[in-house]
């Protein structure tokens, strides 16, 4: 067995990595990772057990090994920790510095995908409308 990775000062470490359909938006060493599932907020460490959670929309909070501490708002998905890896993967997911600017952040990319899906359901709609007219036509064709 390996020996689990740790920090400059030897405290041990988990790999934190965030997966999105199209990247990977975190992978980074941290000492701790703090998120929400349907029962309610959790944090794990290093020495934890494996853990497997079903994630709410909501704030994954990490802390690297420096102390520092790391917000990134995310949509649901799934989280995994096997040994000294901790995986989250999930449709969307958003970094932030801090809570303000993260939810800027967070409402500029909701604002932007709600118009992208307005625009989405407008085509569906005309496609929709021109299909009916063309079998209306055909119809009365026959």
């Amino acid at each position: 067995m390996s020996e689990p990775a740790r920090s400059a000062d030897g405290e041990r470490t988990l790999r934190l990595r965030v997966f999105l359909p199209t990247e990977t938006l975190v992978d980074t060493r941290v000492v701790k990772v703090i998120a929400e599932a349907e029962d309610g907020a959790f944090c794990l460490l290093p020495r934890h057990a494996d853990w497997v959670a079903a994630l709410v929309p909501g704030i994954l909070l990490y802390t690297d090994p420096d102390g520092t501490e790391h917000l990134c708002a995310v949509d649901t998905g799934t989280l995994v920790k096997a040994g000294d890896e901790v995986r989250v993967a999930c449709f969307n997911a958003v970094p932030g510095a801090d809570l303000a600017t993260l939810r800027q952040t967070v409402e500029d990319a909701f604002r932007s995908l709600d118009e992208h899906e307005r625009e989405t359901r407008s085509a569906l709609a005309r496609l929709e409308a021109g299909t009916l007219r063309r079998f209306m036509e055909w119809e009365a064709e026959h």
